[in-house]
């Protein structure tokens, strides 16, 4: 079992979350609903209500503590403010993947890049992956462009038949990679 110790950047604190959080957390989520509804529908189902905040980060602690997914708040150091999410999810043969969110009000500031960046040491160092996936959708350019400035590389879309294509919602993902090694 991997410490709940947290990250630290020179604007930010990477923190496991912890029970007083509760409030923080869904009000983030409230706030931006509709913005995280694509994206993030799976926590938007399990934190409808103030209290399924507090179930929610019950079961990051629990996950946590099993190694199957890594959940970080991020808070402003200067100020305290809880400006987002970022997780780490392993996956088999070293891969995990990497997702996260900030609150309308704290994009463009550079926070998901820096925050994003401690994640991937957290990644490489003490999870022990080997490749990282950042999956974003393909009108997310932000996201792209985040991915792409930590060194992420795009992975070509799959060739799909036509008909195939526009029926599947994967083809409107895309997929970013970035190796232990460098590959």
């Amino acid at each position: 079992m991997l410490p709940r110790a947290p990250l630290f950047t020179s604007r930010l604190c990477l923190r496991p979350y912890e029970t007083a959080d509760a409030d923080a957390f869904f009000t983030l989520l409230h706030a931006d609903r509709a913005r995280f509804q694509t994206s993030f529908p799976d926590r938007l189902q399990a934190v409808r209500v103030p209290t399924d905040a507090h179930a929610a980060l019950h079961d990051f602690a629990n996950d946590w503590r099993t190694g199957r997914f890594y959940v970080f708040g991020i808070w402003h150091r200067a100020t305290a403010a809880y400006l987002g999410d970022i997780c780490l999810m392993p996956q088999a043969k070293g891969q995990a993947e990497i997702g996260y969110y900030l609150a309308a009000a704290a994009e463009g500031q550079g926070f998901a890049r820096e925050a994003l960046a401690a994640v991937i040491g957290f990644g490489f160092g003490p999870v022990g992956s080997q490749r990282l996936l950042i999956r974003c959708y393909a009108n997310n350019t932000r996201g792209q462009a985040v991915a792409r400035a930590a060194g992420f590389q795009p992975e070509a879309p799959p060739k799909r038949p036509h008909w195939f294509r526009n029926a599947d919602a994967v083809g409107n993902i895309r997929r970013f990679w970035l190796s232990r090694d460098g590959e």
